[in-house]
């Protein structure tokens, strides 16, 4: 699988309108053209950033289903009330799986019209790696996943750069960046909270996030 992790910088106070409107519009009709909606965020220490997730199954598969979606309907009816909320929509990481893994572990969707916060709380990382022998795979394997579970994670996911060329460059990524990113899944939200401590070295980003009432990944 392939996975966007895409962080929107928003106009204050306009995360909520952003947000009615994807749950509302973008979900199944990214999903019709063979997207699959892995997960929308709100950034609990910036209220002005909008994090989610979309897969893929593979990079053909992105540029069919993303010039699918970005060239219909729903996309061009909705476009201008959405980029209205956004002051930078560019922050966007192209990932896969580490070793291949299963990665994110989902749940069902709540129905159109639901409102308010998904289940638990979920923290995440972003590491810099320096080079394909870069040692944090394999100690965050070892050491951070059993930290984590002995904390109360219900699951965990970790992923790392995918430096296959953009297919849609219509939609930039940060091409430049080796990153790791794991993302941890709390039903307790002091759990959560508690277990920040155990971010490793190479940390460029810590994110305490609350899914969205139509998140699949929750906690």
């Amino acid at each position: 699988m392939i996975v966007e992790l895409r962080q929107y910088t928003l106009h204050p106070g306009r995360r909520d309108d952003l947000i009615d409107l994807f749950e509302r519009e973008f979900v199944e009709s990214q999903e019709a053209v063979g997207m699959t909606l892995i997960g929308q965020f709100r950034d609990l220490d910036d209220p002005d950033r909008f994090v989610w997730l979309r897969g893929f199954p593979d990079m053909e598969a992105r540029s069919r289903s993303l010039e699918a979606f970005y060239g219909g309907s729903v996309w061009q009816a909705h476009r201008d009330a959405a980029n209205e909320t956004m002051i930078d929509s560019d922050d966007v990481l192209l990932l896969k799986p580490l070793d291949g893994a299963p990665g994110f572990t989902l749940g069902e969707r709540e129905s159109r019209g639901a409102s308010g916060p998904g289940a638990g709380r979920i923290i995440a990382g972003v590491h810099t790696l320096n080079g394909p022998d870069d040692p944090l795979p394999g100690r965050f394997r070892r050491e951070v996943i059993p930290s984590l579970r002995d904390a109360g994670a219900a699951s965990i996911a970790v992923l790392v750069t995918d430096s296959s060329p953009n297919t849609f460059p219509r939609l930039p990524v940060r091409e430049a960046e080796q990153v790791l990113v794991w993302f941890a899944l709390f039903a307790d939200p002091d759990a959560a909270d508690a277990a920040r401590h155990l971010f490793p070295e190479q940390s460029i980003q810590r994110l305490r996030l609350e899914a969205t009432a139509r998140s699949r990944l929750h906690g």
